[in-house]
């Protein structure tokens, strides 16, 4: 979160626009109330309270609005859900204190409800920060702060209280020009490790990662250069968290918007332009959507299709992926020898099981966390049986997962080392397989090849076979300016890795050696891969022709 975008708004230029009465205070009284369209400003002239309409439309809405640009932009609305349908709005502090939004007809269309008020004893303010408060002149009473619309301003916490059972969470718009609730909500989520989140109704829609104490490790784009000063507060003893940002106090209008769609926008006024200027910190892709690829699924936007199942794993419903609905996920194929063993009944023991190294991951939903040191952590997991991955993130700590691991994402970019536990027999460790890929040649290669090649050419030279003599001579000086021994070398983890284990969706055709497949290394560049088969009848001259002939292609 937080992209730089230079700005020069100098909040000393305050506008005189919609104030019918040469000075407007910041404040609404007992005796002092505001009728459409009166309005009351903030000491700065930062913000101004009063009622508007938006776009299309003659209802009439009490919120605060941005006091010092061109542009209607509303931070938040009181009345979202019943609007005044005419221009006979109040804005009033009622009898029993509280402070309400009234029709013509004196209805209540809506209310600060706060309890255990004075009669007459409270006032509203309205502050630079674009907090409206009501209090009693010792304490606050409530806040627009805490009984927010679609804006996440300056200083505003999103929080949650478990033992109270409440929440402060920001709520989308219907649309850009009705305020009524939208299916949106973000909120602060303790989880097991706290994380923001995007809800649809009662439905996760997106989840940020857990904080590690600077950032969300799950969004991709959000690090310590920046922040912006963001930071979240937890105090597990109480289960209070919030998240929240300070007021910068500089020459920039900057604040977050949840839209109608559930995207989160950062906008930020350019003064030169004179509009706002949208950032999107998340939600960027669809694989940000939560649960994209189900269970033991991982989405990867740089891919096609953008689901896979992890290694190990394989689509729990083929006829459902075939047509892109990858929510039912994947299942394990193999058991792990720990599983094994606990069935034959030899005890949990560690088994023959290890790990399969994930890297620039986002880690998946609902980790447990155990405070031991990174050299334990992974020891920790394969001593229990039921822990299916694990994770280390310095300011975290250790993260494992029971269950199933659901919301995997690869980032192009940081992310988190996520190891997923496989029996022996997935991991292959390399043992007889043989793989060549086109950008690399083994150098090992190289010199059996060249031992070869000058077998053969004895043999030539002693049967007088002058054929073969200069057919050998003619391979030998093309493999010397192949310069093959220049060429970088991969272990076969890395290969199986890059091509999601030689998937069938990424084979790209075959040739003479065996099968040719798509792959991506971690660094991000695209790589064909050449596995050897077995079962191949060609011979050496047939087959170094081809390696001679690959390592000059250019890519």
């Amino acid at each position: 979160m937080g992209k730089t975008i230079s700005c020069s708004v100098l909040l000393a230029l305050i506008s005189c626009f919609y104030l019918p009465f040469g000075t407007a205070l910041d404040t609404i009284t007992a005796s002092k109330s505001i009728k459409d369209p009166d309005v009351i400003i903030s000491q700065s002239g930062v913000f101004r309270l009063g009622f508007f309409s938006f776009a299309n439309s003659s209802n009439r809405y009490v919120g605060i609005l941005y006091n010092q640009i061109p542009i209607q932009t509303v931070v938040w609305v009181a009345n979202r859900n019943k609007p005044v349908k005419d221009f006979s709005g109040i804005l009033k502090i009622s009898d029993d204190g509280n402070l309400v939004v009234l029709n013509g007809k004196a209805e209540i269309l809506w209310s600060s409800n706060a309890k255990n008020l004075v009669p007459n004893a409270t006032t509203a303010q309205l502050l630079d920060s674009g907090n409206l408060v009501l209090n009693n002149g010792v304490n606050s009473l409530w806040e627009s702060f805490e009984d927010p619309s679609n804006a996440f301003l300056e200083t505003m916490k999103i929080s949650t209280d478990v033992k109270k059972g409440r929440k402060v969470e920001i709520k989308s718009l219907k649309s850009p020009d009705d305020p009524s609730d939208g299916n949106f909500s973000l909120s602060l989520e303790p989880f097991n490790i706290p994380e923001g989140a995007i809800w649809n109704n009662n439905q996760l829609y997106y989840r940020s990662g857990p904080w590690n104490g600077q950032i969300f490790i799950g969004v991709m784009n959000m690090n310590t250069v920046y922040l912006d000063g963001f930071y979240l507060v937890s105090d597990d003893k109480q289960q209070t968290y919030y998240f929240t940002y300070p007021y910068s106090n500089n020459s920039c209008l900057l604040y977050y918007e949840l839209d109608s769609q559930g995207k989160l926008i950062e906008r930020q006024w350019d003064a030169g332009k004179g509009d706002w200027i949208n950032w999107y910190p998340v939600l960027q892709t669809d694989c940000e959507v939560y649960g994209k690829c189900g269970p033991f699924g991982m989405c990867d936007p740089t891919k096609r299709p953008i689901c896979s199942c992890l290694k190990g794993f394989k689509p729990r419903n083929r006829e459902e992926w075939s047509r892109g609905n990858w929510s039912s996920g994947c299942f394990r194929t193999t058991l792990l020898q720990c599983q094994r063993d606990n069935n034959n009944g030899s005890g949990a023991g560690q088994g023959d099981d290890g790990f399969l190294k994930l890297k620039m991951m986002k880690v998946p939903v609902f980790p447990d966390w155990s405070s031991v040191i990174y050299s334990e952590c992974k020891d920790q997991c394969l001593k229990n049986c039921s822990c299916v991955a694990y994770a280390y993130d310095d300011g975290i700590g250790c993260m494992s997962w029971g269950g199933d691991l659901i919301d995997v994402q690869k980032f192009s970019t940081r992310g988190v080392d996520l190891h997923i536990r496989l029996p022996s027999s997935e991991l292959d460790k390399g043992k007889g397989n043989k793989v060549i890929v086109i950008t690399t040649v083994i150098a090992g290669i190289v010199v059996i090849t060249i031992s070869a090649l000058f077998s053969w050419c004895r043999m030539a030279k002693q049967r007088g076979r002058n054929k073969i003599w200069i057919q050998s001579e003619n391979l030998e000086e093309k493999l010397i300016g192949a310069k093959l021994q220049q060429l970088p070398l991969f272990n076969f983890e890395e290969l199986a890795t890059a091509t999601d284990n030689f998937h069938h969706t990424k084979k790209l055709g075959q040739g003479g050696f065996g099968p040719v497949y798509r792959g991506t290394l971690d660094d991000g560049k695209e790589i064909a891969v050449k596995r050897l088969s077995k079962a191949s009848g060609q011979g050496l001259e047939e087959f170094m022709n081809e390696v001679v002939v690959i390592s000059k292609l250019q890519h």
